[in-house]
């Protein structure tokens, strides 16, 4: 009997089934693939699947897996594992695939990353962990990667590489060239010449083309351009992405205390950090955790949003007391019990679009102590007239359906009921632009992330002023 040769990398690498497809997204069908290939132990075809995958395209593979799929796959792929992998992967399963390989396996990928990833990969892990792949790195690169733990994280001596090229001001571009041509530490990626004074502080820098463009014997002083932004070791992530953006940066020195060059940034290292912040912000305001990911176990993440949505429950019974005091005045007008949720529900969307633009701008700095009082009349005004627009539409509605359809007392009580509904909207609508501008301006000058704890602040304020208003209106003119 003969048995069916296995099939090749390219046996599944057909129109249909393809790795990635039009989106770059994983094909469904190659993942499959690859998860039946482990499952079956037929490992040589899992090896032969991946072999050409691009490490962020395999990191992609290895969170689509099972946690069992997952270390099977990084055990048979071995030493054939590009250790590019790793800082692309998320926090936690990150942690199972280094736990999957051997240590000594890990301590050369972190010899061979640069200073800023290597951090990123063991910055997570257990401090015993850490000091068990430690311990196998070569003693240069230990002391770089220590050096960056050491560093507070999200700060800009967590995110640097320590590899830069650096040159006196008097060095020719010849000098320069003829360097880096025999030099073998020179940074993988870079693209500026670091200029520097004879205490190494950063007095300079020339943009790698223009160098090359040069003739040999143009001293760099005369190239150089001003260092105007050196960025101190201690400066938050969120600064520096900040400065990338405010002077179109592609590369920038990193100085510690005194000033002295120790690293750069890269613009590359920047595009991750937008990513990661505008990623926390959107979580933020939804109450869920940045550290909660799909790979999380169910009890995990129902205990990590528990306590956010304990603080909403408490915010609703606010909402629902005052509904109760006016218990009286929907016993007696049903129609109040229907339009209510329209009041508060126009105000909670109005206040949740305000907040969201000034989050943003005030992650941006678009917003500061000189334009506030500006931007804060700019949003009640918009919200005042939004609120005029549709206490138009809907009190017109309300006093059609009340009158027509529900069959209301008199005419006059429709028309009541509809300028009710209208002044109701008008001063809901504000009150959400009010307090999606200030509150968290408020929060943020008090010292406290305006993107963690804004939006439930805004919908109380937006539930109670809605509900308070209609119906203590209604209680008070109908009634």
């Amino acid at each position: 009997m003969t048995t069916p040769a296995a099939p090749s990398r390219t046996d599944i690498a057909t129109p249909e089934n393809t790795p990635l497809e039009k989106d770059y997204a994983l094909n469904p069908n190659f993942v499959k693939a690859v998860a039946d290939a482990v499952e079956t132990e037929n490992f040589e075809d899992a090896r032969r699947f991946v072999a050409d995958l691009h490490p962020a395209d395999f990191a992609d593979l290895l969170e689509l897996l099972k946690e069992s799929q997952r270390q099977a796959l990084v055990q048979c792929v071995g030493d054939d594992l590009e250790f590019e992998v790793l800082p692309e992967l998320e926090e936690d399963v990150r942690e199972s695939v280094v736990e999957a390989m051997e240590p000594t396996q890990v301590a050369e990928a972190i010899a061979e990353l640069d200073t800023d990833d290597a951090a990123f990969v063991l910055e997570d892990l257990k401090d015993e962990k850490v000091a068990e792949i430690l311990k196998d790195v070569p003693e240069q690169e230990r002391i770089a990667v220590q050096a960056a733990l050491d560093y507070d994280e999200d700060t800009a001596g967590r995110l640097m590489q320590k590899d830069f090229f650096a040159t006196p001001d008097y060095w020719t571009v010849g000098q320069i060239i003829d360097h880096m041509r025999g030099a073998s530490d020179l940074p993988d990626r870079f693209y500026e010449v670091f200029v520097v004074d004879p205490t190494t502080k950063p007095i300079g820098s020339v943009m790698l083309s223009k160098v090359m463009k040069s003739q040999r014997d143009v001293v760099i002083r005369d190239l150089m351009a001003e260092e105007r932004h050196p960025i101190p070791v201690t400066t938050d992530q969120e600064e520096v992405a900040y400065l990338f953006e405010k002077y179109n940066l592609i590369s920038s020195p990193v100085v510690d205390e005194g000033g002295r060059l120790v690293g750069m940034i890269t613009v590359d290292d920047v595009v991750e950090i937008v990513h990661e912040e505008t990623h926390e912000d959107m979580l933020a305001l939804a109450g869920v955790q940045e550290t909660e990911g799909l790979a999380d176990t169910v009890f995990t993440t129902m205990r990590r949003r528990f306590s956010w949505l304990s603080v909403n429950l408490l915010t609703a019974i606010l909402a629902s007391i005052v509904i109760a005091v006016f218990d009286a005045a929907i016993e007696q007008i049903v129609a109040l019990a229907v339009l209510m949720p329209i009041i508060a529900s126009m105000g909670g969307n109005a206040g949740t679009q305000t907040l969201t633009v000034a989050v943003r701008s005030l992650a941006t700095k678009d917003i500061t102590p000189s334009n506030a009082a500006r931007i804060v009349l700019r949003e009640v005004m918009v919200g005042g007239l939004n609120g005029v627009v549709f206490a138009v539409i809907l009190g017109a509605l309300s006093i059609l359906w009340y009158g027509l359809l529900l069959g209301a007392p008199s005419q006059a009580d429709a028309l009541t009921l509809g300028f009710v509904v209208a002044v109701a909207m008008v001063i809901n609508l504000l009150a959400a632009g009010l307090a999606g501008i200030l509150i968290p301006i408020g929060l943020q000058r008090a010292g406290a992330d305006p993107a963690v704890a804004s939006a439930v602040f805004v919908t109380t304020v937006t539930d109670i002023v809605g509900f308070f208003v209609f119906l203590g209106l209604a209680a008070v003119v109908l009634l």
